[in-house]
This record gives C-alpha cells, structure tokens and sequence, in this order.
C-alpha cells in the first residue's frame, strides 16, 4: 500500500536530463517550432547551443521543451514577480479619532493626517468619541464630521455616512485617487527629488568657490608682478 510521507513537490519544470519521456515537441530558442524530436537528439541541440532543454508544458502529448538558458529565465521570472508585488496595492484603512470639542489647533493637525492618508489613496475611519453628558448631544459629534468631509471634499468623498456606535460616532472617508495611483505619483516625485539633489551637487562640484576665485586672482597678480621685475632687470642689464 503507498503511503505519502509528506515533503514538499516540486513546482518548477524539469529540464535535460531529468525529463523522462521518449519524443518531445521542441522550440528552438527564438520561439521556432523544430517539430516532435526524439529526446536524445533535443539533449544534442540543447548541448549544440549550449543551453538548457525544459520541459515548459508538461501535460502535452508529446510534452513541449524549448531550448533556453534556464538560470537567466528564473532571474528574470524572479524580478517580474518582485515588481508585481511592488506595485500592488493593498486596501489599508487609517483610523482618526476626534472628540467633539475638539481644539482648534488639535482639529487642524487631525485635518492634516487625514489629508496625509487621502493622498497616499488611503481610506480613513473618522471616529467621534463622546464622553459624559456629550453622548446626549450627537449632533456635536454630526456636525463635526460633516465640516471634516467638507474640508477634504477635494481629497476623498463620505464612502460611510455618519453612524452612532454606542459611545462613538462613525464616518468613513475614501480617497478619489487610487492606491496603485498614488504609489506612482510618490515613486515619481521621489525620483524627481533624487535627480534634483544630484543636480545640485553636480553644480556644486563644477562651480569654483568665491574662495577658489580669489586665491587663482593672487597667482595671477603675483606671477604678473614677477614677469614685470624680470623685464625691468633685464632691461638695467
């Protein structure tokens, strides 16, 4: 009876010597198609070409190789997956919580990271927490949200209107921009900074200093004067 004893299988294709079939359907290493050849003869044009035979679809009838350099196929496989989980975008919602009589100062630093979170395209859960005799007055709490969602109207849009949650007031706020859009506006204005920081001191670094100036002026006068005592001498002699 089998029995399975666990270990991982393996995902990647088999290539040269570790494909076990008698014929394979072949592609040349530009993406021609060389027709069903015996194995012994593809393992010869894979040496030949010095590249590597893999086996790139397995349940055909013959199975598909091509001919390729396998390491430089992964490395590139690799970077193509590393830049695609880079640029996705992952739904992350920030959470602000107001009191609502709030200080003037306190609401405008609140404000600013809502701002902050809108524009990396960031949802933003708005949350009013009443204590006391203020949960007998919801309207505070209301108002509050409507003048929040009204100050970054420009940034994102009410996705959850103001609800009551025991103690606490809700409203959740969603971005205009997208993540994957606001990750490349960020990437974009980080190059800009880099290039522009370069810049600068590339202008540094060719630019001579006010001091450099003035020592080269010294020189200059002073192999000036000694060309015109040497004239004088010449001309006593």
């Amino acid at each position: 009876m089998w029995c399975y004893r666990g270990g991982s299988i393996s995902t990647e294709p088999r290539i040269n010597d570790r494909i076990r079939v008698p014929e394979v359907r072949l592609v040349g290493p530009s993406g021609e198609q060389v027709g069903i050849v015996p194995l012994a003869k593809a393992l010869e044009l894979a040496q030949e070409y010095d590249l590597d035979l893999v086996e790139v679809a397995a349940s055909a009838r013959p199975p598909v190789c091509k001919l390729m350099d396998y390491g430089k196929f992964k490395y590139e496989s690799a970077m193509k997956a590393r830049e695609a989980r880079k640029n996705q975008a992952h739904t992350v919602i920030k959470e602000m919580k107001l009191r609502p009589k709030i200080d003037p100062h306190d609401y405008d630093t609140k404000k600013g990271h809502v701002v902050r979170f809108l524009k990396q395209g960031d949802k933003v859960k708005i949350t009013i927490m009443f204590r006391g005799r203020e949960q007998s007055r919801p309207e505070l709490g209301y108002r509050l949200l409507q003048r929040l969602a009204s100050d970054v109207e420009d940034l994102g849009f009410i996705e959850s209107n103001p609800k009551q949650d025991g103690r606490n007031m809700i409203m959740v706020l969603g971005p205009h921009k997208k993540k994957t859009e606001a990750m490349a506006e960020a990437r974009e204005a980080q190059a800009a900074r880099k290039a522009e920081r370069q810049g600068v001191a590339a202008t540094d670094e060719e630019a001579p200093s006010e001091e450099t100036d003035a020592v080269e002026a010294t020189i200059t006068e002073d192999a000036d004067v000694t060309e015109a005592a040497a004239d004088e001498a010449n001309a006593e002699a």
